[in-house]
């Protein structure tokens, strides 16, 4: 099956399928979802060349990404620390986070805005890192009264 390559622009009307050279251009890629099924069109990778549509994409991208792990935070402060295991998930996928967003993203968004985003990014560990902190110490506790306790 061969594969077509469409250029979607507005204000103009193509009567055929252009090619051109897609690994030349140089902008964001998506790969959707494909959660729709339209007749005949799949749509295997996106690239968004308008700097301003970039930025808004990301900037959206981020701040949902953010608002997850804030809240996976709050949720774990209320039930005071009860699955360490998820905890050392999450500090993982932050710092792997905060590597997709220092190299991927520094090239789309101005280097201000990164560096914010770095910092918050930064307190969000810091607080998990102190909660870890926390759980250990408890479980320490925990594990020395219980030895204390065995004596003759």
């Amino acid at each position: 099956m061969a594969y077509n390559h469409y250029d979607i622009a507005r204000n103009m009307v193509y009567k055929d399928t252009l090619s051109n050279n897609f690994k030349a251009l140089s902008g964001f890629d998506i790969t959707p979802k494909n959660s729709f099924v339209y007749d005949g069109i799949i749509v295997n990778k996106l690239v968004i060349i308008k700097k301003s549509f970039i930025e808004i994409i990301l900037k959206k991208k981020i701040k949902r990404k953010l608002e997850l792990y804030l809240q996976f935070l709050l949720e774990f402060i209320e039930t005071d620390g009860e699955n360490g295991g998820s905890l050392n998930e999450v500090l993982s996928d932050i710092t792997r986070y905060r590597d997709i967003v220092n190299y991927r993203y520094r090239k789309f968004l101005g280097d201000r805005y990164i560096d914010l985003l770095l910092k918050k990014i930064t307190l969000l560990e810091q607080e998990l890192k102190v909660k870890q902190y926390m759980i250990e110490e408890q479980k320490l506790n925990v594990e020395e009264d219980s030895i204390g306790s065995k004596s003759r």
